[in-house]
């Protein structure tokens, strides 16, 4: 797998679990970055940390890197060539797809270390032009 361009999303992210059968809420559409999956067992909202509500349950203090894109359904081993070098350097990683692109989400307190361990394997990390 060639290096990849990566972009950091600014600012912090939180990933969020509601009933299965709850709305959709209007602060979890706001920001530079949503993703929104259902499945039978839950609601699962990634947003901009300060746009969800301190009740919410929530996984909070996450940073966002975006594949530069778009990647064609045709290419292999994408994610496999960057969660190989984070899970050699100890990172847990959130990993959401979208038609275009895979966007990474580390613990604000691991990204330092994610974005070496990314740069090592020849990967370029920059800003988001978003």
């Amino acid at each position: 797998m060639a290096p990849l361009n990566l972009q950091v999303v600014p600012g912090r992210f939180a990933v969020t679990k509601l009933a299965t059968s709850s709305s959709i809420p209007d602060w979890a559409t706001k920001g530079l970055f949503t993703s929104i999956t259902r499945t039978t067992e839950e609601l699962s909202i990634v947003c901009p940390e300060e746009s969800v509500p301190l009740d919410v349950p929530s996984e909070r203090g996450f940073r966002c890197l975006r594949v530069a894109g778009p990647l064609h359904f045709s290419m292999v081993g994408i994610l496999a060539s960057l969660l190989n070098p984070l899970t050699e350097a100890g990172v847990a990683v959130f990993v959401v797809s979208t038609f275009d692109t895979d966007i990474l989400l580390v613990r604000d307190g691991e990204f330092e270390r994610s974005v070496q361990a990314l740069e090592r394997r020849g990967n370029r990390v920059t800003l988001s032009d978003l």
